[in-house]
């Protein structure tokens, strides 16, 4: 089956080469077998695999996997994305207990749970992460809950169901600045992904919000800052920064490779800004060591 129909006569090749930052090793650990046999027994989908991860051997073996409900089709076409885009079967009603028995079974201190889009869906599929929130706190009571939900561009106040189930933190990723946004992220607006984080927060401001973005899209350092603004200024807690890589010659190209210099200095600009829990480097993904810097922060707090 073709992932990406939309893509499929775009030859769109990267001409830069990988520098050694962001090679990493192929996964072998017993660990991530194990993982990778749990999530097949369930038949339940991560991102860690749909996305082409390259973080993906480190955290099975840690026994981490970051769970993507609403199925493996997106009804989005992002250009940077490698989740298979088309139209969505109908959703697994056994897929929240089905992911609480896997978060139980990896005995995960914190968990990150996300989605497709589905804009086929009256609800976005919020109601999916509803169900899954609550099949968690039962089965594993002491995990910790991060969301990182799809926009839910024209569904309403969905989020407010979600913010109700109570959540650790609410995560959604601005994923590229504002002036790529048509380019790179067709059919979501930048404006509102940004209400949308702001008003999470309006609604409820114990919990904690969160947002990321790829570097290497063709933004200017300027671009980025103007972007960290934007997210401090809607009241976002958490922000992440990682490098873009290109997952096949039919998305986007690769317009630089950041150096981990550039990323210590964005770092920087976050902390100064005010961000309350900052990952910025080259392998930096939403999740990636999620767990850790959450247990870091409440610690800190």
């Amino acid at each position: 089956m073709i992932r990406h129909p939309e893509k499929i006569k775009r030859n769109n090749p990267t001409e830069l080469k990988k520098p050694n930052w962001i090679k990493v090793k192929a996964p072998t650990s017993k660990e991530y077998n194990d993982t990778l046999n749990l999530v097949k027994k369930y038949n339940l989908h991560t991102v860690c695999q749909e996305a082409a991860c390259p973080n993906i051997g480190e955290c099975w073996s840690k026994k981490h996997a970051t769970f993507m409900i609403l199925g493996d089709t997106c009804t989005r076409a992002c250009s940077f994305c490698n989740v298979k885009t088309g139209k969505p079967f109908s959703i697994d009603p056994l897929e929240p207990l089905n992911v609480a028995k896997s978060v139980s079974a990896l005995n995960l201190k914190h968990v990150v749970i996300t989605s497709v889009d589905r804009d086929d869906l009256i609800d976005g599929g919020a109601g999916q992460f509803i169900s899954t929130i609550k099949y968690i706190k039962e089965l594993s009571p002491r995990t910790t809950i991060e969301i990182l939900t799809p926009d839910f561009l024209r569904k309403g106040e969905v989020y407010k169901s979600i913010v109700d189930s109570k959540p650790d933190v609410f995560n959604h990723n601005i994923e590229t600045v504002s002036r790529l946004y048509k380019n790179i992220r067709p059919g979501a607006i930048y404006k509102e992904s940004l209400n949308l984080l702001k008003s999470v927060k309006n609604y409820n401001s114990n919990i904690f919000t969160k947002s990321g973005l790829m570097v290497g899209l063709g933004e200017t350092l300027d671009d980025v800052q103007e972007l960290l603004i934007d997210l401090r200024d809607h009241k976002v807690d958490f922000v992440t920064i990682g490098q873009y890589l290109q997952p096949s010659i039919h998305h986007e190209k690769v317009h630089k490779f950041y150096t981990p210099d550039e990323f210590k200095f964005l770092y920087d600009q976050c902390v100064e800004i005010g961000f309350k829990m900052v990952s910025s480097s080259p392998l930096t993904r939403s999740s990636y060591h999620a767990d850790e810097d959450f247990i870091k922060l409440k610690k800190a707090i």
